[in-house]
C-alpha cells in the first residue's frame, strides 16, 4: 500500500506541470547494476502506466547509459525500467568488452612491445581493452531519435551526459533540453548543449587506460567521473530543484584487516583504489555541500530558503566488493588470468573487480540490494518524490 500522504500521481503529467525533480546517476561500472534495483523499486511504487517521475535526468559513465535508457522510454517508467533490467540480468563481459583469448593476447603483446621497444616497434595502445562490443550494443538498445520525442513532448525536460575533456582538462556536460538552458561555465567544468549521441555515452564511459578516448567534434573525451568536482551542479543548471542521487559506494567501507594493510599493494588494489576515487565519492561530497547550503539557508532569515535545492542520497548497505569476490570464478579464465597478473585475489584485487563482473551472477545480486534498500526507505522516498514543495 501507498503511503496515504504521498501519493504518487494517477496518470501522466507534463513535465512542464511537474516540481522539477532531477535524477543523478554517477559512474561505477558493473557497480551499475545497484541503479538499476534502486529504479526498479521506484517503478513499482508507481501506477504501472506512469511516465518517468524525473524531469530532469543526468548521468555519468555507466550512469549515462542508465539514464539514456531511461529517457528513450519516458512515456512508461515501468517499460523502461523493465528494459533496464533486461539488459543487466543478463549481462557478460563480453558484451562489454573483447575478453575472449585471442583479443587478450593481442592487446598484452601489443602492450608488452610498445613497453619494451619505447613504441619503436609498435605504437603505445590507446587502451588496454577494446570496449567495442559495448558500442554494438548500446546501439541495440538506446533509441536517440526517441529521447528527442519525449523531450519535444515534454514527458522530460533535459538529459545531459558527463564526460572529461583532456585537452581541456575540466568536466563537460553535454545536455540536450526541451526548454533552451544557456550553458554554464566555471573554472572546473562547462555545459554544451548539443545533439546527443552514442559517441557522447561512449566518452562518459571511457574508464581511463581501461577503454580509448572517443572524440568528439575533434576533441578527445574520457570517463565523466575523472574531472567531475560538483556532480549534482548541471541537475541543478537545468531546473531541478530536488534531486535523487544514487551513489554506487556505501556510506561506510568495509575495515581491511592488518595483515592486508602491512603487505605492498598490489597494481590490482591500485587500480581499484583509483577507480572507487574516480567514480564513488563526490556524490557523497557534494550531497553534504548541499546537505550544508541547506542547513545555512534556514538560518538566514532571506529568502535565499526559496532557492534551496534538496538532496535524496541512496547508497548501498553492503560492500561490493565482497559481493564481487563470491562471483569471481564467473569470470573469463583469459580475465582472471590476467587480473591475477596484476595481483587481484578474491580479498585485495575485490574492489577493481566488483567494477569489472559484468557477469549475471553478479549484477543480479546488486541488482537485488539496489531494490531492497530503495524498499527499505520506501516511505521517504515516496514523500520525497511526491512532494509539492
Amino acid at each position: 500500500m501507498h503511503s496515504s500522504n504521498h501519493q504518487p500521481p494517477s496518470g501522466p503529467v507534463k513535465s512542464s506541470q511537474r516540481v522539477p525533480l532531477g535524477l543523478v546517476l554517477s559512474g561505477g561500472g558493473a557497480r551499475g547494476a545497484y541503479q538499476v534495483g534502486v529504479l526498479k523499486a521506484i517503478a513499482e511504487l508507481l501506477p504501472a502506466n506512469a511516465p518517468v517521475p524525473f524531469q530532469v535526468i543526468c548521468g555519468t559513465s555507466a550512469g549515462a547509459i542508465i539514464g539514456a535508457l531511461i529517457a528513450g522510454n519516458a512515456r512508461n517508467f515501468r517499460q523502461g525500467c523493465t528494459l533496464l533490467e533486461s539488459v543487466w540480468r543478463n549481462f557478460s563481459v563480453g558484451q562489454v568488452f573483447r575478453a575472449d583469448t585471442m583479443s587478450m593476447l593481442r592487446s598484452g603483446l601489443h602492450t608488452f612491445l610498445a613497453l619494451v621497444s619505447g613504441g619503436w616497434l609498435v605504437p603505445p595502445p590507446h587502451s588496454l581493452l577494446d570496449n567495442q562490443p559495448l558500442r554494438e550494443l548500446l546501439e541495440r538498445h538506446v533509441n536517440f531519435a526517441r529521447i528527442r520525442q519525449a523531450l519535444d513532448a515534454g514527458d522530460i525536460s533535459a538529459l545531459a551526459i558527463s564526460a572529461s575533456s583532456y585537452a581541456e582538462g575540466r568536466s563537460v556536460t553535454f545536455f540536450a533540453q526541451a526548454e533552451e538552458t544557456p550553458p554554464w561555465e566555471t573554472p572546473w567544468s562547462r555545459g554544451e548543449l548539443a545533439d546527443l549521441q552514442l559517441d557522447h555515452l561512449m566518452a562518459s564511459a571511457a574508464v581511463p587506460l581501461m577503454f580509448p578516448p572517443v572524440a568528439i567534434d575533434g576533441v578527445y573525451y574520457g570517463d565523466g567521473a575523472m574531472r567531475q568536482v560538483t556532480p549534482l551542479s548541471a541537475a541543478t543548471h537545468l531546473g531541478a530543484r530536488r534531486l535523487l542521487v544514487i551513489g554506487v559506494r556505501p556510506t561506510e567501507q568495509r575495515t581491511v584487516s592488518r595483515s592486508t594493510t602491512s603487505a605492498m599493494p598490489s597494481f590490482a588494489q591500485i587500480m581499484g583504489f583509483m577507480l572507487d576515487s574516480v567514480f564513488s565519492e563526490q556524490p557523497h561530497v557534494d550531497v553534504e555541500r548541499l546537505q550544508q547550503e541547506n542547513l545555512l539557508s534556514k538560518a538566514d532569515s532571506s529568502d535565499r530558503v526559496l532557492g534551496q535545492v534538496v538532496p535524496f542520497l541512496i547508497v548501498p548497505s553492503e560492500d561490493f566488493g565482497a559481493i564481487a569476490a563470491r562471483h569471481m570464478g564467473s569470470m573469463p579464465r583469459t580475465l582472471r588470468i590476467l587480473l591475477r597478473t596484476l595481483g587481484a585475489k578474491r580479498q585485495t584485487g575485490s574492489t577493481l573487480l566488483s567494477y569489472l563482473l559484468f557477469e549475471a551472477e553478479y549484477t543480479r545480486e546488486l541488482i537485488a540490494l539496489g531494490y531492497a534498500d530503495a524498499m527499505a526507505r520506501r516511505e521517504e522516498l515516496q514523500a520525497f518524490l511526491w512532494s509539492d514543495s
